[in-house]
């Protein structure tokens, strides 16, 4: 349904559900201790939920309390009310939506786990806290005029109240209410989810970005999305830039995304429609961005970062998003779901997307793919593992990692990874420090080097690449790694490769050779002293491969070898038992490493441009995903040929085997390299990188930078 018949259909409903949240909240309103003993609170005055204790009042007249905040918002921005709103009354109002998961405020508040146990006992803690945080999400319903979503989360609070004021229910039966809530529903949230994210006309946020004043900073609250001083600072430089600048920014971005479509051979005229991702502040340059996708006639679809319990995502957030109010607050619920969880639900969830799939089978033949700009600069962060979060059971990592795959099977088969591309690019945040202007400026640098210097010497390191039967990888210092990687054989050296030339096409900046390597023959450690992986720091990260498969690994982050594991299991890993290598890549751009340790900010860098600086290593899939069977050149007209693995070639046989659907780099930085060594066939060993310097003639100047 379109937004105004939801509103049509659910005004009613809503009305009736606020009315009733209002009298829960005025039954509750004795929830404090000084009341809750008060004689003149007889048994027929108190409420019923009062048997349970004060806790139960407390924690039903908080979420009360914040649901109606969020009515009164919602109405005051139907009415009209909040367009004279100024700068300091936005960010007011802002704080206020926000203020009880801030840092300041999250160890007293019901939505940190641990506190709702302490209070409330653990299986209440947990699932209460749990509910407590999926009705968070109304606040952006409210800005999106999502009448559909209030209603009914209004709606699922009123039905565990109502289970709470019986004294015989159990934590149980409120489990099952949110099992059903997120079960019954499936239906209207996947194709929402859906048309999010391939339907133009959804268009919140493109008509916020084309159409506010961006010299007036208000708009960045329009969104809804908590908003720091990082994007404030960001919109306020950005805003200092010519149009030249802008301009040229955002034709870095979109023509490494036509170029991507030209390096596959893909035909981008016949798409209509791309994903555009990216964190707020950077309006200004999406603007243009959006003017030149338009000019190659693509529409823009940009959709928000999941907040529903359903529908978040452990590899990080997808879409456009504000600031975290809480980085601890969104990890200790990052596995909520885990209340309910089982292969049912699962199941249910495929249906419904092969179902909205099908319905909206002409916007898939329409979508180009995404295009994302990251950010880095933010404080790396260090979480607090609470015995009260959630966690997946053992049976739950399994389904999980099944469901994944299947559904990766599933979109494939409507948008073919073959058939699409990308292109991704990052620049810095305030948070960065005092030199975030000079680091923003030396960013641009790095992301528009020159293509043709960098064609010319990794074509070097192709050419000695593909001599090897195999390569050592080395570290120094206080690095341990100390790798061998199998290569696939060449057939006919004279016509084929196996490492990709990758300049600044779809990933942006230029400087890197990749493959796939041959996991049989592919054994050692993989170590790095400290690395920060889809915003988490992890300290001497090592990662043991025997046949190119993880069998073992750790970190000290934690005091407790077990807490370490599972850290890693649950981050890196994403709770499979073992993933394979499926990158073996070697970094040139010197510069951008020069700029990591220029500013003291290489633990900054995102992996975009940290795999850059060095060797790097994936565990997932290969690069080659889905496209598989693409047919590519390297610019010297030789084919790349080094695709796949023995996973991805199951994709013939079991296609559910074939993809583990995550693909996390890590780098090994220069300063830590020690050699890279090329072993030829004919014993012949050739030294690409000494003690983290490259010796192969031809190469000697990205010494230059170091």
């Amino acid at each position: 349904m379109n937004f105004l018949e939801e509103k049509e259909q659910y005004q009613e409903r809503f009305q009736l559900a606020t009315d009733r949240i209002r009298q829960i909240r005025e039954e509750c309103n004795s929830s404090s201790k000084e009341s809750f003993n008060d004689p003149a609170i007889t048994e027929k005055t108190a409420p019923a939920i009062a048997t349970r204790g004060e806790a139960f009042m407390q924690y039903s007249y908080c979420v009360s309390s914040f649901l109606l905040k969020i009515c009164s918002f919602y109405q005051k921005k139907m009415n009209g009310e909040l367009s004279d709103l100024s700068l300091q009354e936005w960010q007011s109002l802002n704080r206020d939506l926000y203020e009880d998961v801030l840092d300041t405020n999250y160890e007293k508040s019901f939505a940190n786990p641990a506190y709702a146990c302490e209070r409330l006992g653990q299986d209440y803690g947990q699932v209460l806290s749990a509910v407590y945080t999926e009705l968070r999400g109304n606040i952006v319903y409210a800005f999106e005029d999502r009448l559909f979503f209030l209603t009914t989360s209004f709606e699922l609070f009123i039905e565990i109240y109502n289970l709470l004021e019986q004294e015989d229910t159990g934590a149980k039966e409120i489990r099952s209410a949110l099992y059903y809530y997120f079960f019954d529903y499936a239906d209207i949230t996947v194709a929402d989810s859906l048309h999010d994210s391939f339907d133009p006309s959804r268009n919140f946020a493109t008509d916020i970005i084309c159409h506010c004043d961006l010299e007036d900073l208000r708009y960045l609250y329009y969104f809804g999305e908590y908003i720091s001083e990082n994007e404030l600072e960001t919109a306020k430089y950005l805003n200092t830039l010519s149009d030249k600048q802008i301009h040229d920014m955002a034709f870095t971005f979109t023509d490494g995304y036509r170029r991507g479509f030209a390096l596959y051979d893909i035909d981008l005229s016949v798409k209509k429609t791309v994903n555009i991702r990216y964190h707020l502040g950077f309006e200004r340059l999406i603007r243009e961005v959006i003017a030149q996708f338009q000019e190659l006639g693509l529409q823009p679809c940009i959709y928000r970062a999941a907040v529903s319990i359903s529908r978040r995502n452990l590899r990080g957030k997808v879409g456009y998003y504000g600031a975290s109010p809480n980085k601890q607050y969104e990890y200790d619920h990052r596995m909520d779901d885990a209340l309910f969880y089982d292969k049912a639900y699962a199941d249910r969830r495929l249906q419904e997307q092969e179902l909205a799939l099908k319905s909206i089978e002409d916007l898939c033949m329409d979508f180009a793919g995404p295009a994302l700009i990251e950010t880095f600069g933010e404080t790396p962060f260090n979480p607090v593992e609470k015995k009260e979060a959630l966690q997946y059971s053992a049976k739950q990592q399994k389904r999980k990692v099944e469901y994944q795959a299947a559904n990766g099977a599933l979109v494939n088969r409507f948008i073919p990874g073959d058939q699409t591309s990308f292109s991704i690019i990052a620049y810095p945040l305030p948070e960065i420090g005092k030199q975030y202007q000079d680091i923003f400026a030396d960013t641009i640098s790095v992301n528009t080097l020159d293509q043709e210097k960098y064609l010319t010497i990794q074509s070097k390191i192709i050419d000695a690449l593909d001599r090897a039967d195999y390569v050592t990888v080395t570290g120094r210092k206080k690095n341990k790694t100390d790798l061998t990687i199998a290569l696939t054989p060449l057939s006919d050296p004279a016509k084929e490769t196996r490492f990709e030339n990758c300049l600044a096409d779809v990933n942006i900046p230029l400087g890197e050779v990749f493959t796939s390597p041959k996991l049989s023959g592919t054994n050692g450690t993989l170590h790095v002293t400290k690395v920060f992986l889809n915003d988490l720091e992890y300290h001497d990260l090592s990662l043991v491969f025997e046949d190119g498969v993880v069998k073992d690994y750790s970190c000290s982050n934690f005091n407790s070898k077990e807490k370490n594991k599972k850290y890693i299991h649950d981050n890196i890993l994403f709770h499979h038992d073992m993933l394979p290598m499926g990158e073996f890549a070697i970094g040139t751009n010197t510069t951008a490493y020069a700029m990591g340790k220029k500013y003291n900010i290489s633990h900054l860098l995102p992996i975009l441009i940290a795999e850059k600086t060095g060797p790097h290593f994936a565990i997932g899939d290969t690069c080659f995903s889905h496209e598989e069977d693409l047919v590519t050149y390297n610019p010297d007209g030789k084919q790349m040929i080094a695709k796949e693995n023995d996973y991805s070639v199951l994709r013939h046989t079991d296609v559910t085997k074939a993809y583990f659907n995550c693909h996390t780099d890590i780098t090994i930085p220069y300063d830590e390299l020690g050699d890279i060594c090329i072993h030829c066939a004919d014993g012949e060993v050739i030294c690409l990188i000494q003690n983290g310097r490259f010796v192969l003639p031809g190469t000697e100047s990205l010494n230059e930078m170091l």
